[in-house]
Order: C-alpha cells, then sequence, then structure tokens
C-alpha cells in the first residue's frame, strides 16, 4: 500500500514538473514574485509571534500589503497569461498598468491605516 502512493506521489510529482517547464518565463517571474511576498508574510507573522505586536496596525499594515501584492500579482498572472481563454483580447500593457495602479491605491490605503 505504501508503495504504490509513493509511486502515485512521485507521478503526480513528475507530471507537474514537466507542466511547469512549459510555462513561459514570465509567468514564472510572476509565481517567483507571489512566494516572495507570502513568505514575507509568514515571516513578519513569525516575528510578531516571537517579538509581539505592539504597533498592531503597523504589524497588520505589513501583513496585508505583503497579502495584497500576491492576490493582485495572481491576478496580473490570470489576465497574462495566453492560455486563459477569457482575456485573450487584454494586451500585456493594460493588466501590467491595472496591477500597477491597484498597487498604488493599496498601498496608498496602507499608508493611511498605519497613521
Amino acid at each position: 500500500m505504501a508503495r504504490s502512493t509513493t509511486k502515485d506521489a512521485q507521478a503526480l510529482f513528475q507530471s507537474l514538473r514537466s507542466a511547469y517547464a512549459a510555462t513561459p518565463t514570465k509567468l514564472k517571474v510572476i509565481d517567483l514574485y507571489v512566494v516572495f511576498a507570502v513568505m514575507t508574510a509568514f515571516v513578519q507573522v513569525a516575528y510578531m509571534a516571537v517579538v509581539g505586536s505592539f504597533p498592531f496596525n503597523s504589524f497588520l499594515s505589513g501583513v496585508l500589503s505583503c497579502v495584497g501584492t500576491a492576490v493582485l500579482a495572481v491576478c496580473l498572472r490570470i489576465q497574462v497569461n495566453k492560455e486563459n481563454k477569457e482575456f485573450k483580447d487584454l494586451p500585456a500593457e493594460r493588466a501590467f498598468a491595472d496591477f500597477v495602479l491597484c498597487n498604488l491605491v493599496l498601498h496608498l490605503v496602507i499608508m493611511n491605516f498605519l497613521g
């Protein structure tokens, strides 16, 4: 039983690896940015757990900034992906401009929340 489960897991990882190898570099860069933003949020939460959250607004702003940026980057990835039929007529430049504008609004709100 354990041997078939291990074989299935290896087959799954191999198929995921081969499918991701065909992904364009532009989407891989966006994926790396999303992973960086999420990992930064995890580091902030771990720091807060160890040290404390005295200025709670600052902690909350930092985590929401990371999570919000990651969500906007995922939206950018969905719009830029050529295999997505829903956004095939949307130019990549427009999607990136939307990403930048939404990030600007997000960070203005976060700066306002800091006080």
